[in-house]
């Protein structure tokens, strides 16, 4: 059976708060370790009003905590906005109370507007440094030495795992050549998967951390009783990825019968292109779909987002999910 992970933005919907979501991403880790998820990924974004995983090493920490097996990640960390320094001690920190159970996933993008971005006060008027950001990450997580002047405490020793993450060809070229595990985020920017995956697979280079390649698909899963249910729960991801786009960002918005007539008509064509890495509708569909993907890219890993306005129905989105994953007769892509 190919492993099977969750992707968790803690969306705040409306009507909610950022207290409900930080609450609901608690009980859906829980959910998710019973159902035989992976990994519990979290991911970092900034001045988003649907979105209440900001201080993501801060929710990591918490979700380690509520939970006992599952690993706990970051899917990611936006290493721009961070002194690298700062990013090892925090996940050095959860590595030492956490041990074994603590994945770094590392972005290169901010994560946010570029109002917000200046806020973070991080490298705005130089170059790109996120290579360079990377090996120095890398290398306060190594064993100790004397040759150390600046140690990551805790941190040091640790092996914290990274993961790089990417949307684009650069992602996979540099997770090659340091011989990282990679994760595309298909689930909104699909567009150079097959391309960064070949890429990332021919040019491997075997690393201490990793002797063969180990590729990870984002796939979006909105799953009902039927696929009409389905279809309805995913309205509320295709209203939201409309509204950022067109600049008008918010709460996660509560699900509408005949979406496209709530959206832009500009922007549908749009929509559709960026959520095309998705499973929808009732459980057969969503088998079905799940296995058309993980047919067509063999990924060694998958991991699943999905948005849903209300809490109870995105608990059952994932475990329909769980189920579909566990049916899939296609053999692991690493065997």
């Amino acid at each position: 059976m190919i492993p099977y992970s969750l992707l968790d933005l803690s969306p705040i919907p409306e009507g909610g708060s950022a207290a409900d979501s930080l609450r609901n991403s608690l009980d859906l880790a829980q959910h998710a370790e019973g159902l035989g998820y992976n990994r519990y990924w979290l991911a970092e974004h900034h001045n988003m009003a649907g979105i209440a995983s900001a201080a993501t090493a801060v929710l990591i920490g918490q979700v380690a905590a509520a939970t006992s097996t599952i690993r706990v990640g970051s899917g990611g960390i936006m290493l721009p906005n961070h002194a690298p320094l700062m990013v090892a001690e925090a996940f050095g920190t959860l590595a030492t109370l956490f041990p074994n159970r603590i994945d770094l996933g590392l972005g290169r993008a901010p994560g946010t507007d570029m109002a917000t971005a200046r806020a973070l006060r991080r490298n705005l008027g130089g170059g790109d440094t996120f290579p360079q950001d990377v090996l120095e990450l890398m290398a306060y997580f190594d064993d100790p030495s004397p040759e150390m002047t600046v140690c990551a405490i805790p941190g040091v020793g640790t092996h914290v795992p990274l993961w790089m993450l990417g949307s684009s060809t650069f992602g996979a070229q540099l997770a090659a050549h340091l011989g990282l595990p990679y994760a595309f985020a298909s689930h909104f920017a699909p567009a150079a998967l097959e391309q960064a995956v070949e890429i990332y697979r021919s040019t491997f280079r075997p690393s201490r951390q990793l002797d063969r390649p180990y590729f990870m698909l984002a796939i979006n899963v909105f799953a009902g009783e039927d696929d009409a249910e389905g279809r309805y729960l995913m309205s509320s991801m295709q209203q939201a990825f409309a509204n950022l786009r067109t600049g008008k960002p918010g709460p996660l918005p509560r699900p509408v019968e005949d979406v496209e007539a709530h959206l832009d008509p500009r922007v549908i064509g749009m929509v559709r292109e960026a959520l095309s890495c998705t499973a929808v509708g009732g459980p057969d569909s969503v088998e079905a779909q799940l296995g058309a993907l993980v047919g067509r890219l063999a990924p060694d890993e998958v991991i699943l987002a999905g948005q849903i306005h209300d809490h109870a129905k995105r608990r059952r989105s994932f475990e329909i999910a769980s189920e579909a994953m566990r049916a899939l007769s296609i053999p692991d892509a690493a065997e």
